[in-house]
C-alpha cells in the first residue's frame, strides 16, 4: 500500500481527492489537512509515504512543505496538485525535491498514476510545463523575492526594513534591483509580473 497525506485548503478538493483516492486499491489515505502548518505536523506524526499538496495555503505554502521535508531529509516524496500552471513554479517545486507536479485540470486517473510513478523513484511532471520551466530563468535571488512578496502585500520598505532586520537603504536596493530585473517601472508591477511568471 501507498500511504499519503493529502495536504488542501478547500474542503470540496479536500474530500474529492480523498474519495477519488480511496477508491484505488494500492493507495491509502491517512488523513487530510487543511493547511501547511497542519500539514508538516500530519507529516511527521503519520509518516507517510507521499504527501499531495497544493501550492497555496494558509500557514505554509507546499513549496515550503516540499522544502521543509527536503531540509529535514524526510523519506517522503512529494506530488503538488495546483491551478499553478506557471513554469517559476515547477522550477522552485523541482528544486524543493517534488517529485510530481500535476494540474487541477487533469484527469482524476493522472494522480493515482502519479503517485504510483513518484513512489517508485521516477517523476511525474506536466510535459509542456516541464518544456516552458526551462524556456525562461528566474532573474530574482531569494531576498529580492521575500522583499517584492512584502511590498505586494502592501508593506512600506520601513515596515519590510523592520520584519526583517534589515536597513531601509539595503531594502530599498533590494527593491529596486527586482524592478530593474524584471524591466518594469516600480514595485507594484514588478510584484504583479513576478507572480504572474509564477517566480513569488
Amino acid at each position: 500500500m501507498i500511504r499519503i497525506l493529502l495536504a488542501e485548503d478547500q474542503a470540496m478538493v479536500r474530500g474529492a481527492l480523498s474519495a477519488l483516492l480511496g477508491l484505488e486499491g494500492d493507495i491509502e489515505v491517512l488523513g487530510a489537512a487543511a493547511d501547511g502548518e497542519a500539514a508538516w505536523r500530519e507529516l511527521q506524526r503519520l509518516k507517510p509515504d507521499v504527501l499531495v499538496t497544493d501550492i497555496e495555503m494558509p500557514g505554509l505554502s507546499g513549496l515550503e512543505l516540499a522544502q521543509r521535508i527536503q531540509r529535514h531529509a524526510l523519506p517522503i516524496k512529494v506530488v503538488i496538485v495546483t491551478t499553478f500552471g506557471r513554469a517559476g513554479f515547477l522550477r522552485r517545486a523541482l528544486d524543493a525535491g517534488v517529485s510530481g507536479y500535476l494540474l487541477k485540470d487533469a484527469p482524476a486517473e493522472d494522480l493515482a498514476d502519479a503517485i504510483r510513478k513518484v513512489q517508485r523513484g521516477g517523476r511525474a511532471i506536466d510535459p509542456q510545463l516541464a518544456m516552458d520551466a526551462w524556456s525562461e530563468a528566474d532573474p530574482l535571488n531569494d531576498r529580492e523575492r521575500q522583499v517584492l512578496r512584502l511590498a505586494g502585500d502592501g508593506l512600506s520598505a520601513s515596515e519590510i526594513a523592520t520584519l526583517l532586520n534589515l536597513s531601509h537603504g539595503t531594502v530599498r536596493n533590494y527593491l529596486s534591483e527586482a524592478i530593474g530585473k524584471l524591466g518594469v517601472g516600480n514595485r507594484i508591477e514588478a510584484h504583479r509580473l513576478a507572480r504572474q511568471k509564477g517566480w513569488l
